[in-house]
């Protein structure tokens, strides 16, 4: 790669890594106070974790030659040289985040040490085949030309379906609470994933080209299409323009587009950005009236999202833009690979994360749940010894 792409892949890098602090802001603000301290920590000690098992030997099983199926050892200790260290970088930086936007699903109940073995666990068996199977040069769903330029099956669906497994092993929370405690830290975290998702969907494409300009450019009307949406919709039911809601819908936006941004342009965009806000503003009122409580809305948000934006990139995808002509051009075979990418990552995600959480659940020592006294208490405290404000009453 010359300097100028390295300088990009670089700063796209960054940019993603950003993402992660700002999910915890937007997780954080979402809670109640009590809880906000461990909440952020989920997304934080998710970076200090996954990059240490991702230079270790997650690399090596997503990107290793292995087979079409997972990696293998050969990179391990990223012992494959020095050529790769920007794929490298750039791809830990979604390893980073795919963990920590589970945990919006069993906020304010979840032990914080058994989630330490549960990053380790996940990203070795869950994350890093599904990477491999779309991103590896031979992977299974990459040879069948699946599309997905930025992460709607690796990133989004993966943890919004694992999100749903964690919800339905973890129960319910035994006192949901009022829901956001700080709306202002809503809207900074969704302000910087919006900023960090440019290097996610524009450094996909590993250059910095015209494609990349394409990216940058549908990822902002996409958010920004589905903010609006949502907002609308918000506006006609209850008469008023949730600044929750909005900001809700502009992640809802950046997820659906993810998968598209190398395939589609700016008026594809818009119709994505238009089905994220709407889709996912009635997917999230759905899940609301079942027993699941997924707390954050992960599934509704990064799972449903996902899957509309990994099903609309096979109808809109342009061949000026992406190489590949999808449904809106006449080539109707495009979607076969695009649904089959969807249910094969649903059905492993999901019963591979069940596995894992029933496995740490019946660990003597381990197990899911904080105790009711210490839920009660706050995580803040039960889990971190410190309050995240020191003001009486700020619960």
């Amino acid at each position: 790669m010359d300097s100028g792409n390295v300088a990009w892949m670089l700063t796209a890098s960054a940019l993603v890594l950003l993402m992660t602090p700002g999910l915890a802001f937007f997780y954080g603000g979402l809670t109640r106070a009590k809880n906000v301290i461990n909440t952020i920590m989920y997304s934080f000690i998710s970076m200090c974790v996954v990059s240490i098992v991702w230079v270790l030997w997650g690399y090596s099983l997503a990107f290793g030659t292995g087979n079409a199926l997972i990696g293998d050892f050969s990179r391990i200790g990223l012992s494959g040289g020095s050529d790769e260290l920007i794929m490298i970088i750039f791809q830990m930086m979604f390893a980073i985040i795919t963990p920590a936007l589970i945990t919006g699903a069993f906020v304010e109940r979840f032990k914080f040490t058994t989630y330490l073995i549960f990053l380790v666990l996940w990203i070795t068996l869950v994350y890093a085949p599904i990477c491999h199977w779309v991103w590896a040069d031979n992977g299974w769903l990459l040879g069948m030309n699946a599309l997905d330029f930025a992460g709607g099956t690796v990133v989004h669906i993966n943890a919004g379906i694992a999100a749903i497994a964690a919800a339905l092993l973890v129960g319910k929370r035994s006192n949901p609470g009022a829901g956001a405690h700080n709306v202002p830290l809503v809207i900074l975290g969704a302000s910087l994933l919006w900023f960090g998702w440019f290097g996610f969907n524009a450094g996909s494409g590993l250059a910095a080209d015209g494609r990349a300009l394409n990216a940058f450019l549908v990822t902002n009307t996409a958010a920004a299409a589905a903010a609006v949406t949502w907002g609308i919709i918000s506006q006609i039911r209850i008469k008023k323009m949730s600044a929750v809601g909005v900001a809700t819908g502009a992640v809802a936006g950046l997820v659906a587009i993810t998968p598209a941004s190398g395939f589609v342009n700016v008026l594809g965009a818009v119709v994505i950005g238009l089905g994220a806000g709407l889709i996912c503003f009635f997917a999230v009122e759905l899940i609301h009236k079942t027993s699941l409580d997924d707390a954050l809305d992960v599934f509704a948000v990064h799972g449903v999202g996902g899957i509309w934006g990994a099903i609309a990139t096979g109808i809109f995808a342009l061949e000026s833009i992406g190489e590949t002509a999808g449904l809106i051009e006449g080539n109707p075979g495009v979607m076969g690979p695009q649904i089959i990418a969807v249910v094969v990552t649903i059905a492993y995600s999901l019963i591979v994360t069940l596995i894992i959480l029933k496995v740490l659940d019946i660990i003597p020592g381990l197990g899911l749940r904080a105790t009711e006294q210490e839920e009660n208490e706050g995580l803040d405290i039960s889990s971190h010894g410190e309050r995240s404000y020191i003001q009486d009453g700020a619960d």
